[in-house]
């Protein structure tokens, strides 16, 4: 019998580029799943009405109320009947990762035979969330395919108003700069949000990302409702001798170019016999000097994590970027970890019991004022987390004044109480 196929000249315009297509892929798989034929097909139809024709639902595995996104074909003919009905569902499965994402490819190899077999062959490693994203599955073939990834020992992510999956990047593993066990509390994380993660039961999403350092590779700062970053306290570590051989190597007009003048504070300056002097007390720990001159500058000793709150793409109100709530801590010992445990449950907790229906913690901030989130979540006031609270937008400013007469007020309060007892 032969192969159904639709035209689609549109679409086969995008392999015309000089770059790797993501259609020619998709044909590639389209020989042996008629699936993605369906969903070319559908696709061609969408670039010429410049409309999407996906329509949620209702479909899960038992036990879960997320971890699949429901996709069902909104194209009928007259009669009522899907026009492209190999496609006519097209679920995604979300299969969380491992911390750090490591893989050996004997998994790797596995996961795939496990798709291939019940789903249309397509993956994407990964997600925005951090899952691994299996596209391509019906109904009849999901609960098979979900329980023989189980039995490798891989849980569904989140999806809908839930706890989502958490993502952490390689870390110390394999990066110098890590400055915390970036897996340990990624999977901390997500092991006691586990209940929150495959039931929704949140006013909207909630993203824990962790860096082991402000590169930031997961992209937490403006991605996660809660970002943890591994930073350092004390003063950066310069080995001069190495500052001299880089001066040497790239010569003192490179170094002042490309290091010294894109210093953000202006902490830097190279001395004439080619050290260089760094005023450690203005460094924001940007980390781009340590990144230019890896061998020479290294993160200092003093190592642990910052805490930022309210980071998230457009929805509401716009961007955001996460804000200090957390300035330092610490996290050498098994009591820094459950503090830190302590402070993402008493937010997600106060994130389920004040947020509005679809609104993330940033926009709650926005709405209520940063000042009672932190009272909300008990944590104190620290200037470290507001370095221009004109231009901040969490910071209600209006009443100002009147603020943080209370707050002094409550603290000497608080102070006068104590002393009594």
């Amino acid at each position: 019998m032969a192969k159904k196929t639709y035209d689609t000249p549109k679409i086969d315009e995008l392999e015309s580029g000089p770059w790797p297509s993501f259609v020619t892929g998709m044909k590639r798989l389209a020989e042996d799943k008629p699936m993605i034929r369906g969903v070319l097909g559908q696709l061609e139809h969408s670039y010429n009405d410049r409309k999407g024709y996906w329509k949620g639902g209702t479909v899960g595995v038992y036990g879960y109320g997320g971890g699949v996104i429901p996709r069902f074909t909104e194209l009928k003919n007259e009669s009522g009947d899907p026009m492209f009905p190999e496609a006519a569902e097209f679920h995604t499965v979300r299969i969380m990762p491992s911390a750090g994402m490591h893989y050996d490819t004997k998994t790797l190899r596995e996961l795939c035979k496990v798709w291939d077999k019940y789903g249309s062959g397509l993956v994407a490693m990964h997600g925005q969330t951090g899952d691994i994203m299996f596209q391509g599955i019906d109904a009849e073939n999901l609960q098979q395919c979900f329980d023989e990834m189980n039995e490798m020992g891989f849980d569904l992510g989140g999806a809908g108003p839930a706890v989502r999956t958490g993502m952490s990047c390689v870390g110390a593993a394999r990066c110098e700069h890590s400055c915390c066990n970036e897996q340990r509390i990624h999977r901390m994380l997500v092991n006691a949000f586990l209940d929150d993660l495959h039931r929704p039961s949140l006013p909207y999403k909630f993203k824990f990302k962790v860096s082991g350092c402000a590169n930031d590779c997961m992209n937490s700062i403006e991605r996660a409702d809660m970002a943890v970053i591994g930073t350092w306290r004390d003063a950066i570590q310069a080995d001069q001798e190495e500052v001299k051989a880089f001066v040497k190597d790239k010569g003192r007009k490179y170094v002042v170019d490309n290091v010294v003048t894109r210093c953000p504070t202006n902490a830097l300056s190279l001395n004439d016999d080619d050290t260089l002097d760094i005023d450690n007390r203005s460094c924001v720990r940007c980390m781009h000097c340590i990144n230019v001159m890896t061998k020479a500058l290294s993160p200092g000793k003093e190592k642990g994590v910052t805490v930022l709150v309210g980071g998230k793409r457009t929805l509401k109100i716009g961007d955001l970027f996460g804000t200090v709530v957390v300035p330092f801590l610490r996290m050498e010992k098994d009591e820094d970890y459950d503090r830190l445990l302590e402070i993402a449950q008493e937010i997600v907790d106060f994130f389920a019991e004040n947020a509005l229906e679809h609104e993330r913690v940033g926009e709650m901030i926005e709405r209520i004022g940063l000042v009672n989130f932190l009272e909300g979540v008990g944590l104190e006031v620290d200037p470290n987390m507001v370095r221009h609270p004109r231009t901040i937008s969490y910071v209600l400013t209006h009443d100002w004044d009147e603020e943080a007469e209370k707050w002094h007020r409550r603290k000497q309060m608080e102070s006068e109480t104590g002393s009594a007892s």
